[in-house]
């Protein structure tokens, strides 16, 4: 599996989501330990903050693949943020303004599940939601998703260049598989809750939400911040390809301890003799 670091053409078609690894679970728990050991360090240096985003059509897995890989994550160095539709203080800002709020600080991960790419894909498919957003009528054309996608470029590139990986992964399902996990929100009583006629309707647009993301995909991917596309029919396939692709990463900073200089040597021996002359 592969980071798309450019992607001038770029179709779902040519990445089938059917893929089955045969270890799957092994993968997973072997990444799983591997993150849990290099997060603390990432907290510890203080220098890089890691941010990743997660973006899938309706039951993709995105929850299943948050909860699992990042189950060995201190939650103190870890911030996840679900994002839904945005409210009236957010429609009141620039469309930018409420993931900027959530940026993890230096030391810490952020996963974000849903982001500013809602705005490129859902706002593109579903022009109602643009009506809300209160912008001038003049700024409203057929270069706005460019625009946006062009800003984005610039958004993603800033974090990088003060210290934020980031790193962007689209869990891709087939129509099928949707249909299974949808009936099994219906059928299933503990399932239900996740159910909304909503999915029904974006079900409906899945070439316009496809198309979308396509774009999305190749004006975005870049080596500053790259994507992953994610056969997610298999669930612990996906979970599995998710987390070695952020330890790959995360191995990448060189992560190490912080050195103790002079005066934080001096403060430990010192704490050392107190302690032995209790």
């Amino acid at each position: 599996m592969h980071a798309l670091r450019s992607a001038v053409q770029f179709a779902l078609r040519d990445h089938d989501p059917r893929v089955r690894l045969a270890d799957a679970a092994a993968r997973l728990e072997a990444g799983v330990a591997r993150l849990a050991k290099l997060q603390p360090k990432l907290w510890a240096q203080d220098r890089w903050s890691v941010l990743l985003i997660f973006q899938g059509m309706d039951a993709s897995g995105k929850d299943g693949v948050i909860r699992h890989v990042f189950r060995g994550v201190d939650p103190l160095g870890c911030e996840v943020t679900a994002f839904k539709a945005p409210h009236a203080e957010e429609l009141d800002h620039t469309w930018l303004w409420r993931v900027m709020k959530r940026l993890p600080e230096r030391g810490r991960m952020g996963v974000w599940n849903r982001s500013h790419y809602e705005e490129v894909v859902s706002v593109r498919v579903k022009p109602a939601l643009l009506a809300t957003q209160k912008l001038p009528h003049t700024l409203i054309g057929p270069k706005l998703f460019d625009e946006r996608l062009e800003d984005i470029v610039a958004f993603e590139r800033h974090l990088a260049r003060n210290g934020t990986l980031v790193l962007k992964f689209f869990l891709h399902i087939s129509k099928d598989e949707q249909r299974e996990r949808l009936l099994a929100r219906l059928e299933e009583p503990s399932k239900n809750w996740k159910f909304a006629l909503g999915d029904l309707d974006d079900r409906a647009l899945w070439d316009a939400h496809h198309a979308a993301y396509e774009a999305a995909i190749a004006a975005t991917a870049q080596p500053h911040a790259p994507w992953w596309v994610i056969p997610a029919d298999d669930k612990p396939t996906a979970r599995a390809l998710v987390v070695e692709a952020v330890v790959e990463a995360l191995e990448g900073l060189d992560l190490r301890w912080p050195e103790s200089l002079p005066a934080k040597q001096a403060e430990l021996a010192e704490g050392l003799r107190r302690l032995q002359h209790e």
